[in-house]
């Protein structure tokens, strides 16, 4: 469609073309696939996110990206891309402080708009050779969560909920959506291949006695259930299938494409390693695209277009040695993925072990304990009732108001810590 057969809006006396999303934009279609994850989880999986933070995220990136584009073409585009960004950076980040359930809380607000109007105009500022250096989302919220810490900020988790039927809905609209956007992108093998090494990468990991402390688990995540938590986790889906795989922060060759996916995951792998906790562990998978996204155009500069393999003679010396190059290649990551992880070796064997105290409870005088929502959403209701029943005296137990309201006292299981009433 050319600018003269554009609709037009008039503005102070001037009319200026429109151009209005496309049916067949695949923007369009992720935004759809994020928002029904947005939905799922606001209502039924107890995602700690409000409407009035997601609405503050896309609106900001959306307005920026308006403001941009007619101010460079003259012409009121839909911003699909800036809408996308905001859409991403309400899924990813957290405010540690925020409720689950409180669909119109405002607390907040305010940073989802500063992250995604930041990220939008990374795209704008931060540029190389006419594209944008970074995914916008993704450097975004790496840096808020670097500046700004655990304390205020983390993302979402690796785990949601138990698998229920509004899990399966989510799996459903992720693995749909992601496979089929990525497909009509020729960009599925480069998520297939990112989630295989990746996974490859995460059970030497686990193997070499990896843990990992989460908000979600009261115990330690180790071993066999810390590489299940990962390599089935929804966040990391939603990483593979529409963050790694956007099409203008990716490698143009589908050899490239393969290979970049590969050293991602690899490079995930590696930051992941000696996070002993999971918002470190989170970060130094989002970071693994920060870090690589520059360097995307030397993948293919150096990779051939398509895939091809020459396979040598088995016999040949060619052949041996480079038999020898790859099991080298693949020891030597084996190697340092295990070095990598020695800091987050199974934490929970390194408790300190302290004297008996005795103490002298007024059992009349404690608060009444109570089960809140929260417990329940994340599955640790049965835990809860059995911390519950061994106190001294038995006390009534409820379930208090979405996101623990004042005058609900709640029961927190930390590991092999205390148990606390508050």
């Amino acid at each position: 469609m050319t600018a003269a057969e554009l609709p037009t809006l008039r503005l102070g006396g001037k009319r200026l073309p429109v151009v209005l999303p496309s049916l067949r934009d695949a923007r369009l279609h992720t935004a759809a696939t994020i928002l029904s994850v947005h939905a799922i989880g606001v209502t039924a999986l107890g995602f700690r996110v409000s409407v009035i933070h997601i609405l503050a995220a896309i609106l900001t990136a959306g307005l920026i990206d308006v403001v941009i584009s007619l101010r460079q073409t003259g012409q009121l585009v839909w911003p699909a891309s800036g809408m996308l960004t905001g859409s991403g950076v309400a899924l990813i980040l957290r405010l540690v402080e925020a409720r689950a359930h409180d669909y119109w809380q405002w607390q907040g607000w305010h940073l989802y708009a500063l992250v995604a109007g930041a990220s939008v105009l990374t795209k704008h500022v931060l540029r190389w050779r006419g594209s944008h250096l970074f995914n916008p989302s993704n450097v975004g919220l790496v840096a808020v969560f670097l500046l700004l810490g655990s304390d205020v900020v983390e993302p979402l988790d690796f785990w949601w909920a138990p698998l229920g039927p509004w899990m399966i809905v989510a799996y459903v609209v992720i693995l749909g959506g992601g496979i089929a956007i990525t497909r009509r992108l020729s960009l599925l093998g480069m998520a297939a291949t990112f989630w295989v090494v990746l996974a490859v990468g995460l059970g030497v990991l686990a193997g070499s006695g990896h843990c990992m402390i989460a908000t979600w688990s009261p115990d330690p995540v180790c071993d066999q259930r810390f590489w299940w938590a990962l390599v089935t986790s929804p966040e990391i889906l939603i990483f593979q299938f529409f963050m790694i795989t956007d099409p203008k922060t990716s490698p143009r060759g589908q050899m490239a494409r393969g290979v970049y996916a590969a050293v991602m995951a690899v490079l995930a792998t590696l930051l992941i390693a000696p996070q002993e906790t999971e918002f470190g562990a989170k970060v130094g998978l989002l970071s693994s695209l920060v870090v690589l996204t520059p360097f995307r155009e030397l993948f293919d500069k150096w990779l051939p277009e398509s895939l091809s393999l020459r396979i040598p003679a088995p016999r040949s010396s060619t052949a041996f040695a480079q038999g020898i190059g790859i099991g080298a290649t693949l020891a030597a990551v084996a190697v340092g993925i295990v070095v990598a992880g020695v800091p987050a070796r199974r934490p929970a064997a390194a408790s300190v072990t302290v004297s008996e105290v005795t103490v002298a409870i007024d059992i009349p005088s404690l608060p009444q304990v109570t089960v809140g929502s929260d417990i329940h959403t994340s599955g640790l209701q049965a835990r809860a009732y059995v911390v519950c029943g061994g106190l001294p005296e038995k006390k009534k137990r409820q379930t208090g108001a979405p996101g623990g309201a004042s005058g609900v006292h709640r029961v927190a299981v930390r590991g092999d810590g205390p148990v606390t009433a508050f």
